[in-house]
């Protein structure tokens, strides 16, 4: 899946992504996948909730991956 950043944006934070692609139905759920370990980021695992995607990065959670445009 491809994400397309709104124009004029720099980035996205974590969690704000998880909701935008309908991955986790809210903060709540959005806050638990990452606390859970559930997201990968360019392959590692992140811990930072609002941790800042760019373009070009990479998002894995469980068999979702998605591809910050």
């Amino acid at each position: 899946m491809e994400f397309e950043l709104p124009a004029g944006s720099e980035y996205i934070e974590l969690i704000k992504l998880l909701k935008a692609t309908d991955i986790a139905p809210s903060g709540a759920q959005a806050k638990q996948m990452v606390e859970q370990g559930h997201v990968l980021v360019n392959g590692a695992q992140e811990s930072r909730k609002r941790a800042k995607l760019r373009r070009g990065t990479e998002v894995q959670v469980f068999d979702t991956f998605i591809t910050i445009q």
